[in-house]
């Protein structure tokens, strides 16, 4: 289990993430949902150990990312697919990761298949386009074959085939037992993927639960996720509305994913 407590980032005196404190479960495709400039890239930063918080912390099974003995076959993370060398093939740059954990170069042979990338793995990463750098960027997340999977706005690039493509991946991952954790601000994608929903504003909790949990909750009578969203996101924190009082609640709270809660964790 992923178990997010308390996790505080300032910058300067603004909070970029502000108490968070939820949990992803292993085998479900958990949406972390919220609009641009809500804290989702700084809260996985966080997660993986690439910024220091201000409090809190972000537990794999317990442990911090940074103290994991195989990180890249524990988490498997997509934050900037085009994080890659732009003269190293797509090959080689899966070959030099695969090297810092010991793992074999077939089975970078096999992610790459897995991706789709058979035929551009030969080439340089600089003459990817951004679906092809996506591609790569989750056959690097898969490498290790780990238990936990952290994805960065995956469909950013992908064409439709694509989307449907990562779509089914993410649901066969999470049926082997794994836990996808997968941030996104398209809510209509979202809604056709995940099982499990955590939303932020301003870097706050504003709800989490099942989908259908959520929607209930915060939606009219046969409404979406995405009109669920739109009403949380414009209510905002509790704190920063006129009347003090929260979104709204359903089911048992808690931060173990079996509850809806508008309040702030």
């Amino acid at each position: 289990m992923i178990d997010i407590h308390d996790l505080t980032k300032h910058r300067g005196r603004t909070p970029a993430v502000d108490g968070l404190s939820f949990s992803v479960q292993p085998g479900r495709v958990t949406g972390f949902l919220g609009p641009n400039g809500a804290g989702k890239s700084t809260t996985l930063r966080l997660m993986l150990g690439l910024e220091r918080p201000t409090r809190g912390s972000a537990l794999f099974d317990g442990v911090p990312y940074a103290r994991l003995r195989h990180p890249l076959r524990t988490v498997g993370a997509l934050l900037e697919a085009k994080a890659v060398h732009p003269g190293h093939s797509g090959r080689s740059h899966l070959r030099f990761l695969a090297r810092t954990h010991q793992i074999s170069d077939a089975r970078v042979d096999e992610v790459i298949e897995q991706v789709g990338l058979g035929a551009a793995a030969h080439r340089r990463a600089g003459t990817y386009s951004l679906g092809m750098g996506q591609r790569l960027g989750i056959a690097a997340a898969l490498l290790g074959d780990p238990r936990y999977l952290l994805l960065d706005e995956p469909v950013n690039g992908l064409d439709p085939e694509g989307i449907v493509w990562i779509r089914t991946l993410m649901r066969d991952l999470a049926r082997q037992g794994r836990a996808v954790f997968v941030s996104s601000h398209l809510m209509g994608e979202a809604a056709l993927t995940v099982d499990q929903v955590v939303v932020i504003g301003r870097g706050r909790l504003l709800a989490e639960g099942g989908v259908q949990e959520v929607v209930a909750a915060h939606a009219s009578p046969g409404g979406s996720l995405e009109e669920a969203f739109i009403r949380l996101t414009a209510a905002g924190p509790p704190t920063d509305r006129a009347d003090g009082t929260g979104a709204g609640s359903a089911g048992a709270g808690g931060t173990g994913g079996t509850g809806v809660s508008g309040g702030v964790r």
